[in-house]
């Protein structure tokens, strides 16, 4: 319960500080669109995989659009995640570490500030996928104990499979490393004349359910048109250079920090049962690539930097991790021999969409399992050995971690491409907005927007919004008609002269700009002003709001120097 709610507690007091306009509006705009019977890939163009989208449009349907209830989910799904990191390392620790149940919560309290939805608190595919894998890793290694029952077994094979169809990405790192794991674990077992039953059920369970939603995603919108959208186009617009990949390994310090581990490692080993000085020693020593993230915050004030140490922490972890399994010691087996390589193979799957810095922020839980996976191969149950170390090296990583996590998440440094610092704070008025906030005049002049499109713009009008950053059809209820809702390099695949024939054949009749966004990496954006530029002559400026202009559709033979006249005079404009 502390594990769950503390982690719950960081996420609601995330929401009641930040908003990210930019992020939010790409997963609650299209999942209202599916909520009113829009289907993706086939209704309109959808780089992601679905599942994410399709269970906040499912929130939408059964509780109407209300923020605050999506950031309700968000605080239960991070809590759960929190707890099933630590339940699975209970499973890996119980029989093989002195105190393992204190040695598992210590491991899991950073996870309090750095589950998978403190980071970035909105509803979002990464913190999902995470999610989906916890359940699948705690169910091998529960299933694995209980010798692989049949039906559950098989059931969890087909889980295996739906991560794939939460987020591409990681979804096929995870379900490809759990196969070609299977696959080696059937060939170990065929060799040392044991049984096989249990990897079979698992990879004919991952065939079926894979071959499940295959035949859904037909039979409703088509599988060249997810292959597309999913595959093809989603490929080509964000993966990274291989280049870019080996740029984890790059930091000059991580040679250094892996001589010190190896050198504690040794003395921890050669002294199991030595003088208490000498284990100190070591574990002081192995400590110390975790501490840098701690020490440098005593050494630099700049907070890109400080997240910068944190963070890699990751590759030293993954390197270790899997030197310690494969190479140095033979204590593993089954599921528990597979785990690192799996979740190291699903980490670099991971980092395909935004490297190391940028795509951590989801999936924190399966770096704490992977420092677990160090603890077992460091200190091992025996009578000879004592039994306080393995206690005391997790308390070490874990004060670390909550300790530079904990400014990593204050100081909001990955979601910097953003305007969250400046002006008061704001709470949304609308109620279907309630619980949404944050700083600057963003949710008031929006507010204004929504007024005045319920006052001016019928609702059976076809709007376009350039470049959608807002949550517009979700707050006002009306039905989106063109194709695209964010004008970005990712969603986007559209030219400005193909938009200008979208709006001419579709008959949009409003233009609706955004002046000031809340994103602050233009780069993101696609050619906003150039889109505007081309669409501007068959539009006539009719309003200007704080933070909109509001442009109408021309009648035949209109000028801009015409009187409009659905215009209100200037008196009512200003009071708008």
């Amino acid at each position: 319960m502390l594990l769950f709610s503390g982690t719950a507690a960081v996420v609601w007091w995330q929401n009641t500080r930040l908003t990210v306009l930019y992020d939010l509006c790409g997963v609650l705009e299209n999942a209202f669109r599916i909520s009113q019977g829009d289907l993706p890939y086939r209704d309109f163009p959808f780089p992601y995989a679905p599942l994410t989208f399709l269970t906040q449009a499912e929130l939408i349907r059964i509780t109407g659009a209300v923020y605050w209830h999506h950031i309700l989910y968000c605080c239960i799904v991070a809590g759960l995640a929190t707890v099933l990191a630590w339940r699975i390392l209970l499973e890996l620790f119980n029989e093989m570490l002195p105190a393992p149940r204190i040695t598992a919560f210590l491991l899991s309290l950073p996870l309090a500030i750095l589950g998978i939805y403190c980071i970035f608190p909105h509803p979002f595919y990464d913190p999902d996928s995470c999610f989906v894998l916890l359940i699948c890793i705690f169910g091998l290694l529960r299933l694995e104990r209980k010798e692989f029952p049949a039906i559950p077994t098989f059931l969890l094979g087909m889980l295996i499979a739906v991560p794939l169809f939460i987020k591409q990405n990681i979804g096929l790192a995870f379900l490809g490393s759990a196969g070609l794991a299977f696959l080696v674990l059937i060939a170990i077992n065929v060799w040392k004349k044991r049984s096989i039953r249990g990897y079979i059920l698992l990879i004919a369970g991952a065939v079926v359910g894979f071959a499940i939603a295959l035949l859904v995603i037909e039979f409703t919108v088509g599988l060249e048109n997810y292959k597309y959208w999913t595959i093809t186009f989603a490929t080509a617009r964000r993966t990274p250079s291989f280049a870019d990949m080996l740029s984890v390994y790059a930091d000059w310090m991580l040679p250094v920090w892996l001589a010190v581990f190896a050198l504690g490692a040794l003395l921890l080993r050669k002294n199991a049962a030595a003088r208490t000085w000498q284990t100190i020693v070591s574990l002081i020593l192995m400590s110390l690539p975790f501490l840098w993230a701690v020490i440098y915050l005593l050494i630099d004030t700049d907070a890109s930097e400080r997240a910068e140490r944190l963070v890699n922490v990751w590759p030293f972890a993954m390197i270790v991790s899997f030197a310690l399994t494969y190479v140095f010691t033979r204590r593993f087996s089954g599921i528990k021999a597979a785990l690192p390589f799996i979740l190291v193979s699903t980490s670099h799957g991971v980092f395909l969409s935004q490297q190391l810095w940028g795509s951590t922020y989801g999936i924190w839980p399966l770096l704490i399992i992977l420092i677990g996976t160090i603890v077992l191969g460091l200190f091992n149950l025996t009578e000879d050995e004592p039994r306080w170390p393995a206690a005391t090296y997790a308390a070490v990583i874990s004060i670390v971690l909550i300790v530079a996590g904990g400014l990593y998440l204050y100081s909001n440094e990955r979601l910097d491409y953003v305007d969250f610092e400046d002006g008061d704070m704001a709470h949304s008025q609308l109620p279907q907005l309630k619980g949404l906030s944050m700083r600057g005049s963003y949710l008031p002049d929006f507010e204004e927007l929504v007024a005045y499109t319920e006052q001016n713009i019928p609702r059976d009008d076809k709007i376009l919004l350039l470049p959608g950053e807002d949550l517009f059809y979700y707050t006002t209820g009306r039905r989106s008609q063109f194709p695209v809702l964010l004008f970005d390099v990712t969603n986007n695949p559209y030219n400005a002269d193909q938009i200008l024939n979208l709006v001419r054949s579709q008959g949009t009749e409003w233009l609706i700009i955004k002046n000031d966004l809340q994103i602050e990496a233009d780069q993101t954006i696609d050619d906003k002003d150039k889109i505007f530029e081309v669409l501007k002559p068959e539009f006539k400026h009719v309003e200007s709001l704080n933070n909109y202009e509001i442009y109408r559709r021309k009648k035949p033979g209109e000028t801009d120097d015409e009187d409009d006249s659905d215009d209100n005079d200037d008196d009512s404009d200003s009071e708008n």
